[in-house]
């Protein structure tokens, strides 16, 4: 046996490596050859011999390798994964089942110890590919030991952090609250550790957390956040990334990144998040979730920490659109300014927005959508039509937008930031250093285009709802070593079309899709100000006509 394989076995055990291990008597010796090219591969992290190792999608089967949090699906696909991986900590076989299933395929499973604590079962289906018929991985699967809290998804959990006031219609279910609201007997944290050791404890909820407990709901715990919610990748160079269920390998989307990944994850039934530039509807989109931003100003942010004011509002994410619509009725139990809509409008002139992949699965669902109200299935809608939006409005959206939104961000949170520019991320930095020298004088400008374009936003809206994509694309990957330049065009092109929401102080609804290749994408249904619980039924009847069923 090949010396890069070592063994724990009971002492005094009768032939103790065959009992543990029969590999030698189960497979052919080329294959044996194989899995210990694997393994030397692996501990030196050489990629090139673990890419050639992994079939390249024999028979137009993709090959497959999947964990915990999710499936890569394609030898592309994993070899990004493995480019992006660091080293793979020491391990050592404790047990190892093999059995050829014929000349040309063999299974193994394998137990390691790890050198940093817990075991890994890894489950491997070899085959013999090609004209020479070589050994090659087709299916990989990794069991590893759950943490008792991921620290990137939560900064505190408890069981619960906070019992409901009473029962309710919520009664069951648990919240991830982002670190933003004030949690009674909490500290505020906003994604940064520095800024949590200083904060002080909050004597009691915010508003919005006090109308799901007194719904029944718990609260499981504080989950993190991009730092002071200025980002929507839902990086953090504090806490982590937390991971993406649905597309293994890429950012989880933010600020209200804790919140939807705890969703996505099964970890909590509610997201509580903020939006202020889409840190609802792009965690949504990236993770396949729904997720609502709520009209401007409808649910009180008292006791939360805010970004922006003229844009912070209120959302929350969920699994699925009977949970969004429930937690609606909670937070908002006033009736909707707005009790009808007309029209379901579209703007394909959005469409070079996004990238090629997300373009395809948004153009499906539109054509259902559209086919459903042409056709009468949505009652709420009585036709189609096309709003007047295009890249270019949106540009001028964007530049009022960012304006006012960077003065507000360094006029609630400079006097900290400024003296503890070390203790952020640099991009966020970076962030900060801009908006500090906004003028006054450039801000108050801004904040009178603002009020002319959320007039003109609405006008064009009217009394109906719009259709466009959430996000100008999938989740990006995740890149080591600070190379955030995908992740900043992400962003960059995303803010334009949720400019629309954040300048029209508009609610708007991320409805799930996915695209050809299996990835979370989303479409963005945005209706008139104060039309929230509305627009998820109408969201919810959408999707299911369009899109299969809720």
């Amino acid at each position: 046996m090949d010396d890069i394989f070592t063994f724990d076995t009971p002492q005094g055990a009768e032939d103790a490596r065959h009992a543990y291990d029969n590999a030698e008597n189960a497979l052919s010796p080329d294959l044996l050859t194989a899995i210990r090219r694997y393994e030397r591969a692996l501990m030196a992290n050489d990629t090139a011999t673990l890419d050639d190792l992994f079939a390249s999608d024999p028979d137009g089967i993709p090959v497959v390798r999947s964990d915990g949090r999710g499936m890569l699906v394609g030898h592309t696909a994993i070899t990004a994964f493995r480019k992006r991986r660091k080293n793979v900590p020491t391990r050592t076989l404790r047990r190892r089942i093999a059995r050829q299933l014929d000349e040309s395929n063999a299974c193994i499973v394998s137990q390691f110890d790890k050198v940093t604590g817990g075991s890994v079962v890894q489950t491997q289906v070899w085959r013999r590919v090609g004209t020479d018929h070589t050994w090659k991985i087709v299916m990989a699967h990794l069991t590893y030991p759950s943490p008792a809290v991921d620290r990137s998804i939560w900064r505190i959990v408890g069981t619960p952090l906070v019992a409901a006031a009473k029962p309710g219609p919520l009664s069951g279910m648990n919240i991830a609250v982002k670190d933003l609201y004030a949690v009674q007997g909490q500290r505020i944290g906003a994604g940064n550790p520095e800024f949590l050791r200083t904060s002080p404890i909050c004597e009691s909820s915010a508003p919005a957390v006090r109308l799901l407990l007194n719904a029944g709901a718990d609260v499981k715990g504080i989950a993190q956040t991009d730092e002071f919610a200025y980002s929507l990748a839902g990086t953090n160079v504090h806490y982590g990334t937390p991971p993406n269920p649905k597309a293994p390998g890429c950012v989880s989307g933010g600020s209200s990144s804790g919140p939807a990944s705890a969703v996505a994850c099964g970890q909590a039934d509610i997201g509580l998040g903020t939006d202020t530039a889409g840190s609802i509807r792009i965690p949504a989109s990236y993770q396949g979730l729904w997720g609502i931003r709520t009209t401007h100003g409808r649910i009180s942010l008292d006791s939360t920490h805010p970004l922006s004011q003229s844009f912070d509002t209120v959302g929350w994410m969920t699994r699925d659109a009977q949970t969004l619509e429930f937690v609606g009725k909670v937070m908002m139990p006033d009736k909707d300014a707005t009790q009808s809509v007309s029209k379901l409008l579209t703007c394909p002139k959005l469409d070079g927005c996004v990238t090629s992949e997300v373009r395809i699965a948004f153009s499906r669902f539109r054509a259902g959508a559209c086919d459903a109200v042409s056709s009468g299935r949505i009652g709420m809608l009585d036709g189609i039509g096309q709003a007047q939006f295009d890249e270019q409005m949106l540009d001028n959206f964007l530049s009022i937008f960012q304006t006012v939104r960077g003065f507000e961000a360094w006029r609630n949170n400079g006097d900290w930031v400024g003296k503890h520019y070390d203790d952020l991320a640099p991009e966020i930095a970076a962030r900060f250093e801009y908006d500090s020298h906004i003028p006054q004088a450039r801000y108050e400008q801004g904040l009178g285009r603002l009020r002319q374009t959320c007039s003109i936003v609405r006008n064009l809206l009217g009394n109906n709802v719009l259709l466009i994509p959430s996000a100008s694309s999938t989740a990006p990957a995740i890149i080591p070593d600070g190379d955030l330049e995908n992740i900043e065009n992400a962003r960059a092109h995303t803010l334009r079309l949720t400019s629309i929401a954040g300048v029209g102080g508009l609610p708007a609804v991320n409805i799930p899709l996915q695209t050809a290749q299996g990835l979370p994408c989303g479409a963005c249904l945005l209706g008139p100000a104060g039309s929230d619980k509305l627009l998820i039924r109408v969201a919810k009847e959408l999707y299911r006509h369009a899109a299969g069923t809720v």
